[in-house]
Formats: C-alpha cells, structure tokens, sequence
C-alpha cells in the first residue's frame, strides 16, 4: 500500500459490514492509520450502519472509566471546606453521609419530636432517640458488613484508625446537627431541649471505644440497648423527671466519655491490626 492508495468504498461497505475476508480486513487496517480519508469514510459508514448502538455504548463504558468520577454533593462540600480529595472521597463513600441516611434519621427525629409534643413521656423519648441518631451513623461508617467501600479504605495510604476517626467526627458533626435542629422544634426550649448533647458525645465515644474489641456494629448494638435500658431504669426509679440527664447524670456521661476516650486513645492499634 502507498499513500495515494484509498481504499473503494464497496471495500470499506463490506469490511464495516463485517463481510470481507480476513486479507482484505488487515490491508485495510494496515492502512486507515496513515490514511484521514480513508478513516473519516469508515467512521461515516459505521456512524450510519448497524454497528453505531454497539460502538456507542462501548464509547460510553470507555468514557465512565476514563473521564473524572463526578462529585457528589458531600464530596464538593468537603473539597470546598478545605480537607484533601482523597479524604473527601473516603468521606463521600460514607453510608452514613448519604442523602437517604439523613433522610431516614430524619424522620425518626420527626416522629420523636412531635411525640414530644403530645406528652412529658414524649420528651424523654427524643431525649433517647436523639443520642442514638449518631450512635447510628458511627456505627455505619467504617468496618466490615457495613461499609461498602471497607477493602477500597484499607489501601487507602493511611491508617485505618485516622480513616475511622475522620469519618466519625463527620458522621458525628452532620448528626448532632440533624438533631439539633430536630430540638429546635420542641415544645419547650429550656435545658431539656440540649439534655441528649452529652450523652450522644459519650454513647459515641464508648462505641468507638469497644470497636476496638468487637466489631462497631455490635458495638453500637450493646451501647444503644443499654442506653435505651439505664434511662428507662433511672426514670423508673427516681422521683425526678428526666433523672438521667439532669446534674448528675450530666456529669456522669461526662467521665463517661473522658474514660471511652483514654481506651480508644490507648487501643487505636488494635483496629489498625484488625484490618491488616
């Protein structure tokens, strides 16, 4: 083949078409890479005939893979913060930061917040669903079974244990202020309306604490059941309304978190060996 050689058009029909032998199938791909003219008339048959869909949805598949992965709404936030694209995008691989995570909390703060207003036994129980809102979110950020992007985490070029502290402090700021905003719609705005602040604090810090003993969904799942058991037994017993978050039971989530907080500042290797 020469330059000023072209392929016929009843030649570039047939290769298109898939209907010419395999000699004449590699002369002319031998010669379409030198040849614009050539190229274009092929690009014109198969942009016309029946190969267009199928090169097409390959095209698409290509451009999925090679283009930039498009950011969400979490992701662009973040990167608009300030914080790193590798940590925005840990972050917006969250399960818990997803739009229908906050839309299910959502409405389990609603529910609790209208209880509130029906009844003093629907205070306290907001003042129990809302410390658990992020207990919830904790939980499902990092680990094995809950975390869909858990192997892509692990090579990720840092420890798991900070993996686990970032995504908990954003999991843990989003739900406070979830549940913040659910408090503003109480009845009464005294100092019940931030009663739940602490012990959400320090239910969170004591699931991250054991999850460095067992898995932090099973962390989660003893924490919550026996927050939701000591408020109901403290209520019970007490003659005080709302005993568990009052002065004293204030002070004790306090120590409560100070102590979870020494634990998992002490442990944060065992996590980093779980995931070895």
């Amino acid at each position: 083949m020469t330059p000023d050689w072209h392929a016929e058009p009843v030649a570039l029909r047939h290769y298109v078409a898939g209907r010419i032998d395999e000699a004449g199938a590699a002369s002319i791909e031998a010669h379409i890479p030198s040849c614009w003219r050539c190229r274009r008339s092929v690009a014109t048959l198969i942009g016309l005939g029946p190969m267009a869909a199928p090169l097409s949805r390959i095209w698409g598949g290509i451009e999925e893979r090679t283009d930039p992965v498009r950011r969400g709404a979490i992701e662009r936030l973040v990167v608009r913060v300030g914080l790193p694209e590798h940590i925005a995008r840990l972050l917006a691989a969250t399960r818990s930061l997803r739009l229908s995570w906050f839309a299910a909390m959502s409405i389990a703060l609603g529910f609790a917040a209208l209880a509130a207003h029906g009844s003093t036994d629907g205070l306290l129980l907001f003042l129990i669903v809302a410390p658990l809102v992020p207990l919830a979110g904790v939980a499902a950020a990092y680990g094995p079974g809950v975390d869909p992007a858990y192997e892509v985490g692990l090579a990720a070029p840092m420890r798991s244990f900070r993996l686990l502290l970032i995504r908990s402090v954003a999991v843990l700021a989003a739900s406070i202020t979830l549940a913040a905003a659910a408090a503003l719609t109480l009845p009464h705005l005294d100092w019940a309306a931030a009663a739940w602040l602490v012990p959400s604090l320090a239910l969170t810090l004591v699931t991250l604490a054991l999850s460095t003993y067992v898995s932090s969904l099973r962390a989660a799942v003893g924490v919550a059941g026996g927050w939701v058991a000591a408020v109901l037994v403290t209520e019970s017993l007490s003659r005080a309304r709302l005993a568990a978050f009052r002065g004293i039971g204030q002070l004790a989530f306090v120590i409560v978190a100070l102590v979870a907080a020494a634990i998992l500042a002490n442990r944060r290797d065992a996590i980093d060996r779980r995931s070895a």
